[in-house]
């Protein structure tokens, strides 16, 4: 049974079968949202236009951090 707030039904709809957080808990903060907004892109809507831009914000966030390191 789906549990909207702890395990959502699009949380391992993946054909993987892999939760995402299995992963995305090992990368940074920005880097794991982005890879988390890709992968459950095409499971949580009919258009993951949304959830592409997310993504994207995310990784040009990062971006942002690196290049303030340098």
């Amino acid at each position: 049974m789906s549990d909207p707030v702890n395990h959502p039904s699009h949380y391992t709809e993946h054909p993987s079968g892999i939760e995402c957080i299995e992963i995305t808990e090992h990368m940074s903060f920005c880097v794991g949202n982005a890879i988390k907004y890709l992968w459950r892109a095409d499971l949580k809507h009919a258009d993951a236009l949304e959830d592409l831009q997310k993504a994207l914000w995310y990784i040009n966030r990062e971006i942002e951090l690196r290049e303030k390191q340098l």
